[in-house]
């Protein structure tokens, strides 16, 4: 492989404040590394010095010969006055030279500019819109390295899939900054943190780094404990949850063994119902007849949707299809144009928007949180503002800077400590992953799996949908909220299938779990010891297969749970209790055959 970047032993420092000290590191051919670490650490500046925008205190950086290199940061800029043709084709000398060049149609199509119109002006672009454009122009050209800060904000989960392909596919260098742990998981072979200065390197994405790193802080004794109970925590769910998201399953599920014997499972569904029927009643928020409009477009079109009590719901759609306005909807914070919503009575409602007007800019974090409550029971636990604040990122010092210091990325989580602690009973968050880091994620879903209220999560970051929802629905375009039993892959499947044709997971195996002739082939010809080629389409096509299992393992367990709960409460019904028996059995036999599938697969993929 050909080494593209060098740094060593760099420093890089901004005021007294050291951001890299001493790093050293390479970039190689092929390699695909995806860098985390907290907001503020120093992976931006790790980035731009890796590019040469900035340079180094001490230490040097080179880099190959004629490296050919793109770089989109959150400060890419865009030529002033240019339309979105000028911007992403400027290296192109004429209009048939890219018409023709199916690549780069597709690269328009997969981020949304050709609906944007190629001829619209950059200037008056959203942001959102704006790093689209900057992303196609560097994606567009022939390159060695793609140096990418946060590609997947302001992408909905359909052009986070399809990057993520794209990069896949391309098999070009990439150093990527990004929280959507799905896309690391994806897309990255190799994994940096960045802490304390330092660069920690691992191999594999998301979830090799979150075992890898559980184990260096066991074996090493060097973090505190309630990072270590943290990471044992998000092991179980990996474990449990959705095995197959390591590239090692078997391997890393055995060295883990050990950590996560002992904790239990993030959620129990039964508990956390029962106690949220206790605080709700029936009632929770309903949608009858409901229409909506945003100006000429239609939402919602007699739409009725009953939101009852521990229901954990996922929206998904495209951006722009009204998500954020279904939720103001729910909120109450906008009146539908016909129909109804009705409120129950005893629900105590926070809604998390996607603007931050309501923080006190003259109080400090600590007080700011104190303002709403000074203690707080979420769930189990109880915390003071303070604690609360703690686990949203604010150490004791930095609980006493002045709200107009924070940054957005720390707005953003003093907004959500303030939701939290008015210890609302519904909960309506719309996109609540902005601009936070991947610690600070797991901490929400933390404080989340133990909740026992409602939740409504507006979200294009798959892996925080598909682990604190139970349900998914979408807004598809068609005037309705359509319920997804197949969660996210069914939501791709349906964006992806043209109109008039019926999606792969519907009809009489909606899962796609009854393998085809064909299949059974496949996976003869690939259930040996040499593997699938890493990248290929059919390993791409079983790595889809083994996501569509794990849906429908949690769905089993889920249902398994409830008629097991259901038995104990028929008493001596003896005709109830038949029929729950007969439907338990059947439940368990499908389960035993979906996870013999699963092993099957996940051997063939290692």
């Amino acid at each position: 492989m050909t080494n593209l970047v060098n740094l060593e032993k760099v420093n890089k420092s901004f005021g007294v404040r050291p951001l890299l000290d001493e790093v050293s590191l390479g970039v190689s051919s092929g390699d695909r590394i995806g860098v985390v670490g907290l907001n503020g650490g120093g992976k931006t500046t790790l980035l731009e010095v890796l590019a040469g925008l900035e340079p180094p205190d001490g230490g040097r950086v080179s880099r190959a010969r004629d490296l050919r290199m793109a770089v989109v940061t959150q400060r890419t800029d865009l030529p002033a006055g240019s339309t979105v043709r000028e911007a992403v084709l400027s290296a192109f000398d004429a209009e048939h030279e890219w018409a023709a060049d199916a690549r780069i149609r597709s690269i328009l199509d997969g981020l949304g500019l050709t609906a944007l119109g190629m001829d619209s002006p950059v200037d008056t672009m959203s942001g959102g819109e704006r790093r689209r454009v900057a992303l196609a122009a560097a994606l567009v050209r022939e390159l060695d390295l793609v140096v990418l800060d946060e590609p997947t904000n302001h992408l909905d989960i359909e052009g986070v899939q399809w990057l993520a392909d794209h990069l896949l596919a391309r098999g070009t260098a990439l150093v990527v900054v990004t929280h959507d742990r799905w896309f690391l998981d994806t897309v990255c072979t190799k994994t940096w943190e960045v802490v304390g200065g330092r660069v920690e390197q691992y191999e594999g994405g998301y979830a090799d780094w979150v075992y890898a790193r559980a184990e260096r802080a066991r074996l090493a004794d060097t973090l505190e404990e309630k990072r270590r109970n943290l990471a044992r925590k998000e092991l179980a769910w990996l474990r449990r949850g959705a095995p197959a998201r390591t590239s090692k399953p078997r391997y890393r599920i055995e060295a883990a063994e050990a950590l996560i014997s002992d904790v239990p499972a993030p959620r129990d569904s039964v508990e956390l119902l029962a106690f949220a029927k206790r605080r709700l009643g029936r009632t929770v928020l309903e949608l009858e007849d409901v229409s909506i409009d945003a100006g000429p477009k239609p939402i919602l079109r007699d739409v009725t949707w009953r939101i009852g009590p521990g229901d954990r719901v996922g929206l998904v759609g495209v951006n722009g299809s009204g998500k954020s306005t279904v939720l103001k909807l729910l909120a109450g914070d906008r009146e539908p144009s016909a129909g109804k919503r009705i409120q129950g009575q005893t629900v105590r409602l926070a809604h998390l928007s996607q603007e931050l007007h309501d923080l006190p800019p003259t109080l400090r974090v600590l007080e700011a949180v104190e303002e709403i409550a000074r203690r707080v029971v979420l769930g189990k636990q109880e915390m003071s503002a303070s604690q609360l604040a703690e686990r949203f990122g604010f150490p004791a010092a930095r609980q006493w800077t002045p709200v107009s210091d924070l940054s957005g990325g720390e707005r953003r989580r003093l907004q959500l400590a303030r939701l939290l602690m008015a210890e609302p009973n519904v909960l309506l968050l719309d996109e609540p992953t902005n601009d936070l880091d991947i610690d600070t994620l797991q901490q929400l879903e933390d404080l989340l799996d133990s909740w026992p209220g409602t939740l409504v999560v507006v979200s294009h970051d798959r892996y925080l949908v598909e682990r604190v929802c139970d349900s998914v629905h979408a807004v598809l375009g068609d005037g309705k909220v359509t319920h997804l039993v197949g969660g996210i892959d069914e939501y791709l499947s349906r964006r992806a299938t043209p109109p008039g044709q019926t999606p792969p997971t519907q009809g009489a195996d909606p899962l796609g779990l009854q393998p085809t002739g064909e299949d059974r082939q496949n996976r003869k010809r690939h259930s040996g010891n040499d593997g699938m080629r890493a990248g290929s389409a059919e390993h791409r096509a079983a790595q889809k297969e083994l996501a569509r299992l794990e849906r429908r393992l949690e769905t089993l367990t889920e249902r398994e749970t409830r008629l097991n709960h259901d038995v104990a409460e028929a008493g001596t019904d003896l005709e109830r209790l038949a029929k729950l028996d007969a439907e338990l059995r059947q439940v368990v036999e499908e389960k035993a055959d979906v996870e013999t599938r699963w092993l099957e697969l996940a051997d063939a993929l290692e």
